[in-house]
Parts: C-alpha cells; structure tokens; sequence
C-alpha cells in the first residue's frame, strides 16, 4: 500500500517483502505492532528476537542476508547492550529501538555508527519506526554528490551518507563536480563545500542553475566558517539549504531526507500534471 510518512516522505507501495529483517525485542506489545505495522505496509514478514539467544540461532540459522535489523538496547540475556553490540559487529544496519534514552546514551548509540534511533516514547512510535525502515530499505534510489577540496570532509560525508543506503558520488573540485552532474543525471541532492580553490560554492551553485533548477536538483551548502551571513548569500546563489560544520548528525539526515522527499514531491506533481 502507499505509505505517506510522519515527515512527508513518499513511499509508492511496490513490495518490500525480499528483504531480511529481524526484529531483537521483547517486549510482545512491540513486537506485535512492528509485525503487523511492516506487514501491512511493505508487505515484509519480520523474524522476532525475544533473546540475545534467539538472535543468533536467527542469524546462525541461515546464510540468507540481513538487510536490517531493528534491536533494543537490551534483551534477556544481553542486559547490558551486547545485542547491539553483537549486530554492529557483524555490520548489520541497525535501527535502535528504545525507552531508555540520555545525552550519554544517544553518543554511545551515534558512536556505533546506527541507521538511526527511535524511541518509543508516544504513539507514533511505531509509525516513526516503520518510515526509517522504510527510507533505509529505498534509500538506494537516491544519487547524492559530494563536493569538497577535502579529502577528510569528503570521507567523512560519504561515511554518513553510505551509513543511511544512498548511492554516492564524490568530487574534489567544483569543475570535477559539473562533470559528474553532466554524466549522471539522475544526481537529485548535491552537497557541496563553499571554500573550494577552483570555484567557489556560490559560483557552481549560479553555473548549475544556468541550466539544472531545483525541481531536478536539489543543493546543500557546507561551511565551517563563522561567518552567519554565508547562509544567505548561498540561498541567494540558488541553493535549497544550508548547515553549518561540524554536523550535528540528526539535523544533518533530517535536511537531507527534507530535500529528497521535497523533490519526490516535484517530481509527482509533475506527473500528475502531464499524465
């Protein structure tokens, strides 16, 4: 069934069902709903973990693929955080389902490198749970570009975005980024530095929108600069957004999920229209 998500995200409703996922948690007023929840919506028949036990007799089980797993933070047997633990070390994807949630717990949770974290403190809860399982699992759909004179900065973007299931691509100069934009015009998000020796960010965000608008291509801005006002002059420049350095990683995944579900929206409009 089509699927309209809390934040505005778009799901079209085509099966999901292919993907392995399991579900570590055991609580059965939980796992109940996030059965029936992914069932119902992207027709994807979970495996329960009501145990650390149970989680690796699932994954010993069989050689088939994990896409995802969707874990507490503790489960008999693993009291103190060894599930996910276990799961991050077998490099399965994770999304953190919880009730328990401080500073200190949400660091060491982000440190772990996770999709993403939920927590199930309202009725949404489950809703919330099924559109991050949902952005993940659809996410590949998206082309996201890079651009920074950084190698560092470049690395540590891709990390992120790769962490979430996008499709990446990478260039270290403005001139370089204009060539990946001509060869791959599929591109939808382009996330680029403002301080770049070749062309600035404000100069490949006017070339671009000399022939490429924003109902194909949206663009971010990056600076670690001090400067308030880079903001401004960006947006002017064409842009859609803009963050400022160093990322705080829920904003970030929150401005890139707002552009890709802004430009979904475009784009089915527009077939809307011409159909």
């Amino acid at each position: 069934m089509a699927f309209i998500g809390i934040s505005g995200m778009q799901y079209s409703g085509a099966s999901l069902s292919h993907h392995r996922i399991l579900v570590a948690e055991d609580s059965n007023v939980f796992t109940s709903m996030i059965s029936k929840r992914l069932k119902e919506l992207f027709d994807i028949d979970v495996e329960i973990c009501r145990s650390f036990e149970d989680l690796e007799l699932a994954y010993d089980k069989s050689s088939d693929k994990v896409t995802l797993a969707i874990s507490n933070i503790n489960l008999p047997g693993a009291e103190n955080g060894e599930a996910l633990n276990y799961l991050v070390d077998l490099s399965i994807p994770t999304i953190v389902f919880t009730g328990t949630f401080q500073q200190k717990t949400r660091d060491q949770l982000l440190s772990k490198e996770i999709v993403d974290y939920i927590l199930k403190d309202n009725i949404f809860a489950v809703d919330m749970l099924a559109e991050s399982v949902c952005r993940f699992l659809t996410n590949h759909q998206h082309h996201v570009l890079i651009v920074d004179d950084s190698a560092t900065a470049r690395a540590l973007l891709s990390t992120r975005l790769k962490r979430f299931n996008f499709r990446v691509s990478i260039a270290d100069s403005g001139a370089s980024a204009l060539a990946l934009l001509k060869a791959n015009p599929d591109i939808g998000l382009m996330i680029t530095d403002y301080n770049m020796p070749d062309i600035d960010g404000f100069e490949l965000t006017r070339r671009i929108r000399g022939s490429i608008g924003s109902h194909q291509l949206r663009i971010i801005g990056v600076s670690s600069s001090t400067d308030r006002l880079l903001s401004a002059r960006f947006l002017k420049a064409g842009g859609n957004d803009f963050i400022m350095r160093p990322f705080i990683d829920e904003e970030f995944y929150c401005r890139v999920n707002q552009n890709l579900d802004t430009l979904t929206q475009i784009k089915t409009a527009q077939q809307r229209l011409s159909a």
